[in-house]
């Protein structure tokens, strides 16, 4: 750990996010010129001494090393602040998904979903589960390159031996149907449904699973994907709060009349395999990158290289402000 005012060794220019546990920042190191994102770790709630969360994450970011996982360089203790200190990262996808300077090509979403999908098969690989991917912990860097973020969630799992874990995890709208129907046990699973999630928002540009709240998120998922039923989905009804929240009404499944004007039927294909109901039947992400998506569908994967010539930077925080100040314009007109 590196113990040092960070006014002498990083220049603090603007915060860009907000983690599940901190204030995320860009700044510059004054010596080297190079850019890095400075992760405020929040200890005002904590009487304890360190918490105990960013304790867990720091110890999982250093045990991973992989192109599509953000790289943690060290910790900074500054003025009774505690710092992680992260490699920079231009955008999130979120923000860089609101946009309209640079168009995305096919071959670029290819490649932004392989390299999702290949840093999820390294997590998976090493025993880990994030549980909180989102389009803002999707970052994206101007040279086309993805990379996970955010592990405040993430757990070391057991591939064999299945563990108890807390459903109340994972961002509502990614959050996968066994959790809403009140599953504690799962696995890398949960991460499958949320990269599918992910999928569709990079050919839509929006999140389209948009609950209010649990059981309209449940609502929203089967709208479009139909409502499960045991054939679909051997423990089905065996789920905590199944019987509380069970679709009142069959819906059929609209998922590929809705996705097609966007997709092609390999792409279809992968999408519907990492939506599967049944987490016991869902692709994991290895598998995933074999899909015929990737190896025979046309165009080939490509990086999206191009970003450098955006302007700005596009991350969910400015997305935000720049959302609230239409709201206002359109208020006050």
């Amino acid at each position: 750990m590196v113990e040092t005012p960070s006014k002498e060794l990083y220049a603090v220019l603007n915060q860009v996010g907000e983690g599940t546990f901190g204030k995320v920042y860009k700044a510059q190191n004054t010596s080297s010129k190079v850019y890095v994102a400075l992760k405020r770790i929040r200890m005002e709630t904590e009487r304890d001494g360190f918490p105990v969360t960013a304790m867990r994450e720091i110890k999982l970011l250093q045990s991973l090393k992989h192109p599509n996982v953000v790289r943690l360089h060290e910790m900074m203790v500054s003025n009774g602040s505690v710092f992680m200190v992260f490699e920079y990262m231009d955008h999130d996808l979120t923000g860089i998904l609101s946009q309209t300077q640079f168009k995305f090509t096919e071959a670029h979403l290819k490649s932004l979903c392989q390299q999702m999908l290949a840093g999820l098969a390294y997590l998976h690989h090493k025993g880990v589960i994030h549980r909180d991917i989102k389009g803002s912990n999707i970052l994206l860097n101007n040279r086309g390159e993805l990379k996970l973020a955010d592990f405040g969630l993430a757990r070391f799992y057991h591939k064999r031996r299945r563990s108890d874990y807390t459903n109340r995890v994972i961002t509502l709208w990614y959050r996968p149907p066994e959790l809403l129907f009140g599953a504690t046990v799962y696995g890398a699973e949960v991460d499958m449904w949320s990269a599918g999630c992910i999928m569709l928002e990079l050919f839509t540009k929006k999140p389209v699973f948009q609950g209010n709240d649990e059981l309209h998120q449940l609502h929203v998922i089967f709208k479009i994907m139909g409502t499960p039923s045991p054939d679909r989905w051997l423990g089905l009804l065996n789920l905590p709060w199944y019987e509380l929240v069970k679709p009142r009404e069959p819906l059929p499944n609209r998922f590929r009349e809705l996705f097609q004007k966007w997709m092609s039927p390999a792409a279809l294909d992968l999408a519907e395999q990492l939506l599967a109901y049944d987490p016991a039947s869902r692709i994991t992400a290895a598998a995933a990158l074999d899909a015929p998506y990737f190896k025979q569908d046309q165009p080939l994967a490509e990086r999206p290289t191009g970003l450098s010539t955006l302007e700005g930077e596009w991350h969910e925080l400015e997305t935000k402000v720049e959302r609230q100040k239409k709201r206002k314009k359109e208020g006050a007109a």
